[in-house]
C-alpha cells in the first residue's frame, strides 16, 4: 500500500508539470502565430488579371532587361548568364517558376523588398540589390508594367524542369545563404554559396540539425514568413509553394535525422522490454520480500 501511495504522489506531480507547467512555459517561449499561408494574400497581385505571354516574357528577360547579367538560367537547353555575389548570391532563375508561388514571384519582380518583407533593412536611402520593375523607367507601376510582370512570370514558368529532387529544391531555395554541411560532410558541396554575414547582419546558421532542434510545424511557419517568429530579422520571406517547402523540410530530415525510421521502429521494442522486465522485477520482489512485508 505504501508503494501505491508513493506512486500516486509521483503521478500527480508529474501530471501537474506535464499538463500544467510545461504548456504554459512553451506558450511563453513560443507564442502562437498564424498558420502558414501559401496564397500570399497579403500581397496585391500586381498582374491585375493580365495574361502572360511567354515570348514577350523571354524578350523582356533575355533581351531588354538582360536578367542574365546578374542571374543564370537555362533557356532552350542552353545555360546563359552567371550568378553574382551582391552581398548574397543571386539565384538561378531556371527553377523560379516551379518552386515559388506565382503571386509572390510577380510581387517580388515588382518590388523585391516589399514582397520578401525586408523593407526595414533598406532605409535612409539604401536600396535592395534587385531594383523594382519599371518597364518605362518612369517610376510609375502602370498597366504596361503589370503586363510585363505577367509575361516574365509566364516565361519563367515555361523554362522550369518538370520536377526537382528534395536536394535540388533546398539548394535553389536556401543554399545561397545557408549551409547544410552534413549533406556532404567531406566533399563540402553543401556549404553556403556565399558568405552573407555582411548583407544579413550575422552569419546565417548551418541547417544540418534544425530538423532536430525545431519542430516541423515551426519550420513551416518560419520558412513561410520568418517575421512571425523573429520580427525584424534580415531573413527574407522566400515565397515557396507548399510543395517546395515540404521538399526543403524533407531534405533537412534526410540529412539531420536519417535514422528516424529506425529509431521509431526500435522504440516500441525497448518499451516492451522494459515492461516485461518490470513485471519480472515486481514478481521477484514479491517472492523475496514476502515474509518481511
Amino acid at each position: 500500500m505504501r508503494e501505491l501511495k508513493i506512486l500516486a504522489v509521483l503521478v500527480f506531480f508529474t501530471g501537474v508539470l506535464y499538463w500544467g507547467v510545461e504548456p504554459f512555459a512553451h506558450h511563453q517561449m513560443h507564442p502562437h502565430v498564424d498558420a502558414p499561408e501559401y496564397s500570399f494574400s497579403d500581397l496585391k497581385d500586381v498582374r491585375s488579371g493580365k495574361i502572360g505571354n511567354t515570348q514577350s516574357g523571354k524578350q523582356l528577360v533575355v533581351n531588354q532587361f538582360q536578367c542574365q547579367s546578374c542571374h543564370s538560367m537555362t533557356v532552350d537547353g542552353n545555360k546563359i548568364g552567371a550568378s553574382m555575389n551582391l552581398g548574397v548570391m543571386t539565384p538561378d532563375l531556371t527553377t523560379a517558376g516551379l518552386i515559388y508561388n506565382d503571386r509572390y514571384l510577380a510581387s517580388f519582380i515588382a518590388n523585391p523588398a516589399k514582397a520578401s518583407r525586408v523593407e526595414h533593412k533598406f532605409r535612409d536611402g539604401t536600396m535592395h540589390p534587385m531594383t523594382k520593375f519599371d518597364l518605362n523607367y518612369d517610376g510609375i507601376f502602370g498597366d504596361d508594367d503589370a503586363q510585363g510582370v505577367a509575361d516574365i512570370v509566364a516565361f519563367l514558368k515555361s523554362i522550369t524542369p518538370a520536377k526537382l529532387t528534395n536536394k535540388e529544391v533546398f539548394s535553389d531555395a536556401c543554399q545561397r545563404c545557408h549551409s547544410i554541411k552534413y549533406g556532404d560532410f567531406y566533399g563540402g558541396s553543401m556549404k553556403a554559396f556565399s558568405d552573407a554575414s555582411e548583407y544579413m547582419g550575422k552569419t546565417p546558421p548551418d541547417l544540418s540539425q534544425y530538423i532536430r532542434s525545431r519542430s516541423k510545424n515551426y519550420l513551416h511557419e518560419f520558412i513561410n514568413d520568418p517575421q512571425k517568429h523573429l520580427k525584424g530579422t534580415s531573413m527574407p520571406r522566400v515565397g515557396l509553394t507548399l510543395e517546395a517547402e515540404q521538399q526543403v523540410i524533407s531534405y533537412m530530415e534526410e540529412v539531420g535525422d536519417s535514422k528516424k525510421e529506425q529509431r521509431e521502429a526500435l522504440g516500441p521494442k525497448v518499451l516492451g522490454y522494459l515492461v516485461i522486465f518490470a513485471i519480472f522485477a515486481f514478481l521477484w520482489k514479491i517472492k523475496i520480500w514476502r515474509e518481511i512485508h
